[in-house]
């Protein structure tokens, strides 16, 4: 059992090639980092799945995952080893997500454990919403993708629907953009175009598209 409260540690430089992808729900960002993780032979770490399981875990405990209390109590005793892939995929995690990652404290304590994913030897790949500006801001190459909302909605839908959940598109729409909001506008580390990165927009490009796109950056990035 590996518990974030035992990852604590020390910092490195980042090695030869870390790769930074953020974005909001359903942009594809995921997707991306996991065909660029198996191109580039990386590890890769869907940062999101650490707030989803802890929200998760909230919830299970009968605690409200907006309460300080609660969140920083069940982010201290997260398993990473125990994280379930598919309860933490339901709307309900996305949102109770949403909420736990709003809150200073908790950020803190999945931050480090994110670091120390980060700057293992040979290089990663993480995905998230704070990746290259708050967890690594001087990774190898920094990606924002993003798409309009009503075609994010559509995907998550499918995704949803694919794995027995019941929602309309509608309160998927809706829930998106109250997510998106809580995202951009949070006061610790919001949801931001890093400066330094490459904007790809999905919102018409197939997922094929998208990866070729983003390789070729990565590969002009190792020329350099």
């Amino acid at each position: 059992m590996i518990r974030l409260s035992c990852l604590f540690g020390s910092h490195r430089r980042p090695p030869a090639l870390v790769i930074a992808i953020d974005g909001p729900t359903a942009s594809g960002k995921g997707t991306i980092a996991k065909r660029l993780s198996e191109r580039y032979g990386l590890r890769r770490l869907d940062t999101g799945a650490l707030y989803r399981a802890v929200g998760l875990a909230v919830l299970d405990a009968g605690g409200e995952p907006a309460n300080k209390a609660d969140a920083v109590r069940e982010a201290m005793n997260l398993d990473l080893n125990s994280i379930d892939e598919g309860r933490i995929r339901s709307s309900q995690a996305g949102v109770a997500a949403s909420k736990v990652a709003a809150i200073p404290e908790v950020r803190a304590i999945l931050l480090r454990a994110q670091q120390k994913f980060a700057f293992q030897p040979g290089g990663a790949v993480l995905d998230g919403r704070d990746i290259g500006t708050v967890i690594v801001p001087n990774a190898t190459v920094k990606f924002y993708v993003t798409a309009a909302s009503d075609v994010r909605a559509k995907r998550r839908l499918t995704e949803l629907q694919s794995s027995g959940e019941t929602i309309t598109l509608q309160d998927l729409v809706t829930q998106i953009r109250e997510r998106d909001e809580r995202d951009f506008e949070r006061k610790d580390a919001p949801l931001e175009l890093a400066p330094d990165a490459h904007l790809l927009d999905t919102t018409h490009l197939s997922i094929e598209a998208a990866v070729e796109a983003a390789s070729r950056i990565v590969d002009e990035a190792l020329r350099r």
